[in-house]
C-alpha cells in the first residue's frame, strides 16, 4: 500500500509555470507507475500523464502535451509533474495516483490505478 501526497499548487497567470510534487509513503514506490489526472467542478476526472516504474516511458493527454513534463525521482520517492505555458482551462485540482499493474495500454484509465492523493487546486488567471 502506498499513500500520496500532493503539493506545489497555487494561482498563477497564464503563460506561467507551475511544478506539482507528489510524496510517497512506503518503500516499494518504484514498483509503480504514476499518473496524474485533474477534476474540475462537475466534470468526469481527466488523465493528464503517466510515468513507469523507472521513467523510462511517459504518455500525455493531447491537452497538454508539450506544455507538461512528469518525472519522477524513486530515491526521493516523488513523483512530478511541471507545468509550463499555463492556460486558464487547467485550473482545476490535480490528482496523483498509482497504479501496481505491468503497464499495458495507454495507461489513461482511472480504474487501473489503486491508489489516490487528496488533491492539489491549480489557479491560472487570464
Amino acid at each position: 500500500q502506498v499513500q500520496l501526497v500532493e503539493s506545489g499548487g497555487g494561482l498563477v497567470q497564464a503563460g506561467g509555470s507551475l511544478r506539482l510534487s507528489c510524496a510517497a509513503s512506503g518503500r516499494t514506490f518504484s514498483s509503480y507507475s504514476m499518473g496524474w489526472f485533474r477534476q474540475a467542478p462537475g466534470k468526469d476526472r481527466e488523465f493528464v500523464a503517466r510515468i513507469s516504474r523507472g521513467g523510462g516511458r511517459t504518455y500525455y493527454a493531447d491537452s497538454v502535451k508539450g506544455r507538461f513534463t512528469i518525472s519522477r525521482d524513486n530515491a526521493k520517492n516523488t513523483v512530478y509533474l511541471q507545468m509550463n505555458s499555463l492556460k486558464p482551462e487547467d485550473t482545476t485540482v490535480y490528482y496523483c495516483a498509482a497504479d501496481p499493474k505491468t503497464w499495458r495500454g495507454l495507461g489513461s484509465e482511472i480504474y487501473e490505478y489503486e491508489y489516490w492523493g487528496q488533491g492539489t487546486q491549480v489557479t491560472v488567471s487570464s
